[in-house]
């Protein structure tokens, strides 16, 4: 995929439309054309798909301060084409999960699911970001959910479904905690026989 430097797209824009005008000026609208045609044509890419594909390889690479002035490059994000929007608000709620800023992770995760997000592999991903802050608030039940919607999806990245199959072993464990606890003490006793260390106490020697 043929990619472009954001700052030199931007310096080409201001070149081709500066010029062209100071052609047009000079010598008339047809020594200019292909100069404002091709600064227009920059323009446009950058309104519709801004920051967003330069601002995704900063983030694989964990540079989330590096994404976040990327993205604020993008200054019309109401303006992008709606599936670079979608992924816009993925990565700035990657962003703010990152720094535990959950309220307003889970407004852009919110926010982006709400839009075109390409695949269901997008989908779920955001889905188990949302699962995960619920977790974090102990709101269980509301985790759950997330990763039966999951569940509905065609998720075909191996990650996703492994870190779905983790996330929900680690639900399923914390109900039976919870059950156990509301049993009192006996209620413990048998998780901890039981919870899956497969070890019994053996008996006192006499």
């Amino acid at each position: 995929m043929f990619k472009i430097n954001i700052y030199l797209k931007l310096g080409l824009i201001a070149l081709c439309l500066v010029g062209g005008t100071i052609l047009a000026i000079l010598f008339g609208f047809w020594y200019a054309f292909i100069f404002l045609l091709i600064g227009l044509g920059l323009l446009a890419s950058y309104f519709l798909l801004g920051t967003v594909q330069s601002a995704a390889e900063l983030i694989q690479l964990q540079d989330f301060d590096g994404a976040e002035q990327r993205l604020a490059m993008t200054k019309f994000p109401k303006l992008l084409y709606v599936t670079n929007r979608a992924i816009f608000y993925v990565m700035k709620g990657t962003i703010e999960a990152s720094r535990q800023n959950n309220k307003l992770a889970e407004e852009h995760f919110n926010t982006a699911l709400s839009l075109n997000l390409p695949t269901d592999n997008e989908k779920g991903m955001v889905l188990l970001q949302l699962a995960n802050i619920h977790a974090q608030r102990n709101n269980w039940a509301g985790a759950k959910n997330y990763v039966m919607q999951i569940k509905k999806l065609k998720v075909t990245e191996p990650v996703i479904k492994e870190q779905m199959e983790m996330f929900e072993k680690a639900i399923n464990n914390r109900g039976q905690i919870n059950v156990a606890r509301s049993m009192g003490k006996q209620g413990m006793q048998m998780m901890q026989q039981g919870g899956g260390s497969g070890k019994r106490r053996r008996p006192k020697m006499r």
